[in-house]
């Protein structure tokens, strides 16, 4: 009898003990580790996410869901920086997302927040780039898409004060001319003129090469333009000064060093800026070719 009732005592320890049942599918794993959560036990919540992830359980993870279960669980361990690449995640995913008032806490709704203002202007910049390609490869219902995504997430109420100022600002007016030529290219043509090439930004004086000096044209905006790094030479850094033809879409077509920074500096520059990107010059919405100055700053390093 005494053998028996310990047999009963033990097994009665081990459930009370053992977490929540990891067999079946995902979406029962992941309401486990959502009740932990709920419950206070953090650690092993996260334990159980990351058998999630690993497939243990023979199954996938909704990887999203399993994100945002993670970063609550270590906000409460009092890990923000963890908690941070965890909801980077999520952002990364769906710029758009926030917790709701009534499914997080405030502090959870401002980790999100401050993760979000971070991310946002390089994904809306990404996003605006992705866009623009859509339209140069006359992809207009893509692109139509994409041009919304960024005039949405310009009008984030987090993202007000930086929206704002440049350069968010000026891909507001870009992202919302380009939204109304896409839309309008998108629309079929008349049955009358199907036979005829849609001919999109029809070029205005195709061979000038417009400038600064021409007030009716709208200057192009930087894209991509990383500096090279200056190391220190025997010849000290000057301000120096690049000449760069665009194209209509916006490539470097070519570029000429002006004024020179330093002898050993210059070919490094030529190189990165034949790779330079920008938003192109427009004239009466349309794009043109344009004359660009850039004046270089460097320091040693």
């Amino acid at each position: 009898m005494t053998t028996w009732l310990n047999i009963v005592m033990a097994a009665m320890v081990a459930a009370l003990v053992s977490p929540p049942l990891m067999a079946g599918a995902p979406a029962d794993s992941l309401s486990s580790a959502r009740q932990l959560y709920a419950a206070a036990e953090y650690d092993d919540a996260l334990e159980m996410l990351g058998r999630l992830e690993s497939g243990e359980d023979g199954a996938g993870a909704d990887t999203l869901a399993v994100a945002q279960v993670r970063a609550y669980c270590l906000l409460a361990l009092g890990r923000p920086d963890d908690a941070s690449s965890a909801i980077s995640v999520i952002v990364a995913a769906d710029p758009m997302y926030r917790p709701s008032v009534e499914d997080a806490a405030p502090r959870i709704r401002a980790a999100f927040s401050e993760v979000r203002k971070r991310m946002l202007p390089a994904i809306i910049q990404h996003r605006y780039g992705v866009a623009k390609a859509h339209f140069d490869a006359k992809e207009f219902v893509a692109a139509r898409a994409a041009f919304s995504f960024v005039l949405d997430a310009l009008a984030d109420p987090e993202l007000a004060d930086e929206a704002a100022q440049p350069p968010l600002a000026d891909l507001r007016t870009l992202a919302g001319g380009f939204l109304d030529l896409s839309a309008a290219a998108a629309v079929p043509p008349p049955l009358a003129s199907r036979q005829q090439p849609l001919a999109m930004f029809p070029i205005a004086a195709a061979s000038r090469i417009y400038g600064a000096a021409d007030a009716a044209v709208s200057a192009p905006l930087a894209v991509r333009q990383p500096i090279p790094p200056f190391s220190p030479s025997d010849t000290p850094p000057r301000t120096g000064m690049l000449e760069l033809i665009l194209d209509e879409r916006g490539r470097v077509e070519d570029v000429l060093i002006r004024a020179s920074v330093a002898d050993r500096y210059d070919p490094m520059l030529l190189a990165a800026a034949r790779d330079w990107v920008y938003a192109p010059a427009l004239l009466d919405g349309r794009p043109v070719k344009y004359r660009k100055m850039v004046q270089i700053s460097v320091q040693e390093r």
